[in-house]
Formats: C-alpha cells, sequence, structure tokens
C-alpha cells in the first residue's frame, strides 16, 4: 500500500491525557475511506527499525463512505511511549508517513432494530465518525445506544457531539459509565460502574439487535462473553481492540 503523507494542521486538549490532532492528508489517490476505518501511523524507532500504531480516525464524516483530505485522531499519551514521544513534539506544517484505511468496524448494509456502540476511552472515536450514519438509520426507525466508559466524566471524549444527537432523536441513548467518581451533576442517562454492569442489568433482542466493542481489552473480552451468555450471536458482536503491534520491520 502507497503511504500517505500526514501534515499536523492542530492539536487540541479533549482532557488532560487525550489530543485531537488534525493531519491534512496527501495521497496519490483519492483517499477514499468508511466511517469505522483506522489508520496505521509510521514511527521510527531509536534503534532504526520501523513500527507504527493504528488509531481510528475520528472525524464526523459527511456521508458513511467519503473522499477525505483532511481527517482527525484521538491519541491518548503514555508515558514513555513511542507514539507519544514522537506526536507530543510535533509541530503544525511538521509531516509523517501513514497507511491506510484499514478495518471492517463499520456499520453493517443490514438495518438492525437496536444497535449497542460500546467503547472506553478513546475506543468512541469510531462511532463519532459514524454519526451521519448513525442519524440517517435513526430516521428509518432504528435505535441506538452509544454506551461510553470512563474512569470520571473527564474520559468522555467527544460528549458533546453524542449528547447533541441524543437532544435530537427520541431513540438515541447516550449513557456514560463512569467506574470511579460520579459526576456532581449526574447527565440523564448516567451510570456508576463498568460499562460491562450496564449491559448485565440490559436485555437483549437476539435476533434484532447488534452490538459492537472498541477500546479497552479487557473490556472488549469481557463484554464479548457477557453479549454470549446473554444469547447474542457471535457474528452479531462486532469487536476491535487497542493493542501496540509487537512486530517490527526493516
Amino acid at each position: 500500500m502507497t503511504p500517505l503523507k500526514l501534515t499536523m494542521l492542530g492539536m487540541d486538549s479533549l482532557n488532560d491525557n487525550t489530543v485531537n490532532i488534525r493531519f491534512k492528508v496527501d495521497s496519490e489517490q483519492p483517499f477514499v475511506v468508511i466511517a469505522g476505518q483506522f489508520l496505521r501511523l509510521h514511527f521510527t524507532q531509536d534503534d532504526g527499525l520501523e513500527t507504527f500504531r493504528s488509531y481510528s480516525i475520528a472525524s464526523i464524516f459527511p456521508e458513511e463512505k467519503t473522499t477525505m483530505d483532511e481527517v482527525d485522531i484521538a491519541v491518548s499519551w503514555v508515558p514513555g511511549g513511542l507514539a507519544t514521544e514522537k506526536l507530543s513534539k510535533m509541530q503544525v506544517g511538521q509531516s509523517m508517513e501513514a497507511t491506510g484505511p484499514y478495518g471492517r468496524f463499520c456499520l453493517l448494509p443490514d438495518r438492525h432494530e437496536r444497535y449497542f456502540l460500546i467503547a472506553t476511552g478513546t475506543g468512541v472515536t469510531p462511532y463519532r465518525a459514524m454519526l451521519k450514519e448513525i442519524e440517517l438509520r435513526l430516521q428509518q426507525g432504528s435505535a441506538f445506544y452509544v454506551v461510553m466508559g470512563a474512569q470520571d466524566e473527564t474520559g468522555l471524549l467527544y460528549e458533546a457531539d453524542f449528547v447533541a444527537l441524543e437532544q435530537a432523536y427520541e431513540h438515541f441513548h447516550y449513557v456514560p459509565c463512569l467506574s470511579r467518581i460520579d459526576r456532581n451533576e449526574a447527565g440523564p442517562n448516567d451510570q456508576s460502574g463498568y460499562v460491562q454492569n450496564y449491559l448485565a442489568k440490559h436485555d437483549f433482542d437476539v435476533e434484532n439487535d447488534i452490538a459492537y466493542l472498541c477500546g479497552n481489552p479487557n473490556m472488549v473480552d469481557e463484554a464479548f462473553n457477557l453479549l454470549k451468555e446473554k444469547g447474542m450471536p457471535v457474528p452479531l458482536i462486532k469487536r476491535e481492540k487497542y493493542i501496540s503491534p509487537a512486530t517490527k520491520k526493516k
């Protein structure tokens, strides 16, 4: 795959540990992406070997499949992390290589009655990318539950975008699950505890529901097993874990 050239346009803080980075995309061919896909950003280590880190595109797509010349990604800083070291030092106008898009973590063509989009941390970014397509499916009669797990309210990334859709559509539900510190003023759907606690209390229609899981690997595994135990068919539980690659290439 021919590498893309990403040029930094800006970096905005989402909380004390997470930023939204905007890049201009230069590509030999039109950069056609489906909401939910991700990029691999390329990095050179101190030993000269190359590796990559994967980031879902966080931009709100104008339609489900589109050509883009700018993208947003959300990056959580990791002390001592390779991507943290490189990206935190980038300045506006500086460039790096990437490849993509990759992934099939996208809304399936067949419309389902209810969608459960479950995330922790930056795992919510593909759902933000899907917002326009979600709106179309809401208009067709589907219901959506975005179940977002965080330790406290500062971890509820891009919350305003989901709240705006909830205010516009009766059948869109934004459900924050706060595992450590509740808000002083709780939102209408705020839950205490992990997303798994919320899912455990929920009844699922195994013929008409579909679930998506993205973020922390432990959450993804536990929620996957819980949904299976509740009778959800495995093909209707879509998963994407955020795991750094162990392999390198010259």
